[in-house]
């Protein structure tokens, strides 16, 4: 399906004035329905698959701030880790000391979202609160050479489910996590972005308190098979 423009410009409006970031997922999206928004002003895109995510940065225009969105192996982190403007999914202390050890071989700060695991499905990535803890001593106590990385806040994916009271409060409780962290403030961290929502449940995310928002079928229609 081509691009939707009037969807795009619909969403980009309606985001605009509650000051939320939109990412647009591009994930199995061809290059010339990326460029298409990109003409049209987007410049964030969030993608799932490091090959796929490398072959399209070599592409497409150089100012385009990519999102890795997915489930990051470590040892695929050093692929991205030249250009990747922000990893969403770190969801263990390992993967983020991979991500700060890639960093500095590329004499750069990465800039990194904790995912938290939220919803009621284990098939969901993530880590719980006692982890987020541990990690949050790692960034404020120097138990590790962590200067490489900047944690800007947390991520979270709710349940696929039709039960929306379900879906709010796993968001409600992401944001209840958020309130309680973001008072560390230290050279590698500091808690300014709560990603949530996507193009089924983006509008209860931001009731909920997101401040970015990851949308593809919106935008794009059903996505292609891989």
């Amino acid at each position: 399906m081509p691009v939707n423009v009037e969807k795009y410009n619909e969403v980009v409006s309606q985001l605009q004035t509650q000051n939320v970031k939109l990412v647009a997922v591009s994930k199995i999206q061809s290059k010339e329905d990326i460029q298409k928004l990109y003409d049209l002003g987007q410049r964030d895109f969030g993608e799932n698959y490091v090959q796929e995510l490398v072959e399209k940065e070599a592409a497409l225009p150089k100012d385009i701030k990519w999102h890795f969105i997915g489930h990051l192996q470590r040892n695929k982190v050093k692929y991205i880790a030249p250009f990747v403007s922000l990893i969403h999914g770190v969801d263990s202390s390992e993967l983020l000391k991979e991500i700060n050890k890639q960093a500095k071989k590329n004499n750069k700060v990465i800039n990194c979202l904790l995912q938290m695991h939220i919803a009621q499905e284990e098939t969901k990535f993530g880590m719980d609160e006692g982890e987020l803890e541990t990690a949050g001593k790692s960034l404020t106590a120097g138990e590790a050479d962590l200067s490489n990385v900047f944690v800007n806040g947390l991520m979270g994916m709710a349940s696929f489910s039709d039960d929306l009271q379900k879906v709010r409060s796993e968001m409600k409780s992401l944001k209840q996590m958020f309130e309680k962290h973001n008072t560390v403030s230290t050279a590698n961290c500091r808690f300014s972005i709560l990603s949530m929502g996507m193009s089924g449940d983006y509008e209860m995310a931001i009731e909920e308190g997101s401040n970015m928002v990851r949308i593809g079928s919106l935008l794009f229609g059903a996505r292609p098979k891989k």
